[in-house]
C-alpha cells in the first residue's frame, strides 16, 4: 500500500459516496440508476476507443462481474428505497470489507494476520450496532426490510470486488477493464427503464439528468480508481480503506439529506471504520 495507491483509494472513497449520495437524491430510482448506468456506459464506450481490449483471460470475470454488479445495483435501489442514506450506506459499505477478507483468504490465498482478524471482529460489532440503532431509548426502530437489503448488498459488492480483482489482474489493463465493465453493466438499467416506461422515459430523464449523468461520471471515476489500486496491492486492505466513504456518506446524509445521524450510530460507524483501519493495517 504505497501512498500513490492510498490516495487513490481514499479519492475513490469520496467520489462514490458522492455518487450514491446523488442517486439517492434523485426520488424516482429507477431513473437515478438508469442514468448512472447509461452516463457510465457512455464513459466506457470513450474509454475504450483509446484503451487496448483486456486480455481473453479477463472476460470471463468482465461477465461475471457485470451480472453482479446489475445485482448489486438493484438490491441498492431498493435499500435506498427503503430506509435513509446515512444508516444504508455504512451498512452496505461496512459488510463488504468482511466478507471480501474471508474471499480473497479462499479464492486468492491472500491469509489475513492476527490485526487483520481483530478488524473484522471490530467491523462486524460496529455493523451489527449500526444496523439495529435506535433500538434502545428511542421511538425509531429499524427497519429491517431496509436491513435486509443493506446487507444483501454489501455481498453483492464483496462478490464483485473479489471477481474483478481477480480479473484486473489478468487484463493487462486495468483502463481496458473499466472501460468494458462500465459498457457491459452499464446499459441494462437503461434498457429496463426503456422497456417499461416507453415514451415518457425521457420526459421523466430531463429534470435530472444532469445529476445522474454527473453521478454516472462519478462512479466510472471511483471504481476505476479501486480496480487500478487492485492491480498494487491486496484486495482486502484495499476493500477496507475504500470503504472510509462510509463517514462520508454519513455527513453528506446529515448535512444533505437532514437525516439525524445520532450519537449511537455515530459510535458504531466510528468502531466499523477503527476495525477497518485495523484491517488495512493488517
Amino acid at each position: 500500500m504505497t501512498p500513490l495507491v492510498v490516495a487513490a483509494v481514499l479519492l475513490a472513497a469520496v467520489t462514490h459516496a458522492s455518487w450514491n449520495a446523488l442517486a439517492h437524491g434523485i426520488r424516482d430510482q429507477l431513473l437515478a440508476f438508469t442514468l448512472v448506468g447509461g452516463g457510465g456506459a457512455v464513459c466506457g464506450a470513450v474509454l475504450a476507443c483509446f484503451t487496448p481490449l483486456p486480455a481473453a483471460g479477463a472476460w470471463p470475470y468482465l461477465l461475471a462481474s457485470s451480472v453482479l454488479h446489475i445485482v448489486y445495483q438493484g438490491l441498492l435501489m431498493q435499500s435506498f428505497r427503503l430506509g435513509d442514506f446515512g444508516q444504508m450506506y455504512p451498512i452496505a459499505r461496512g459488510t463488504a470489507p468482511l466478507v471480501v477478507t474471508v474471499l480473497a483468504a479462499v479464492f486468492v490465498h491472500e491469509v489475513p494476520n492476527g490485526w487483520a482478524l481483530a478488524g473484522v471482529a471490530l467491523a462486524s460489532a460496529g455493523l451489527v450496532g449500526l444496523a439495529v440503532w435506535g433500538i434502545r431509548g428511542s421511538s425509531v426502530r429499524p427497519h429491517w426490510p431496509a436491513i435486509a437489503a443493506a446487507l444483501a448488498t454489501g455481498l453483492s459488492i464483496a462478490a464483485y470486488t473479489t471477481v474483478d480483482g481477480l480479473g484486473v489482474r489478468a487484463s493487462e489493463t486495468s483502463l481496458g477493464y473499466i472501460a468494458w465493465l462500465m459498457i457491459l453493466e452499464g446499459l441494462v438499467i437503461p434498457a429496463y427503464a426503456l422497456a417499461t416506461r416507453r415514451g415518457r422515459l425521457a420526459a421523466e430523464l430531463r429534470p435530472v439528468a444532469l445529476r445522474g449523468l454527473a453521478g454516472g461520471l462519478l462512479s466510472v471515476i471511483a471504481y476505476g480508481l479501486v480496480l487500478w489500486a487492485q492491480t498494487r496491492a491486496a484486495l482486502a486492505p484495499i476493500a477496507a480503506l475504500r470503504e472510509s466513504s462510509i463517514i462520508v456518506g454519513a455527513a453528506i446524509g446529515t448535512l444533505f439529506f437532514k437525516e439525524r445521524f445520532g450519537l449511537p450510530r455515530l459510535a458504531a460507524a466510528g468502531v466499523m471504520v477503527v476495525g477497518i483501519g485495523l484491517m488495512m493495517a493488517g
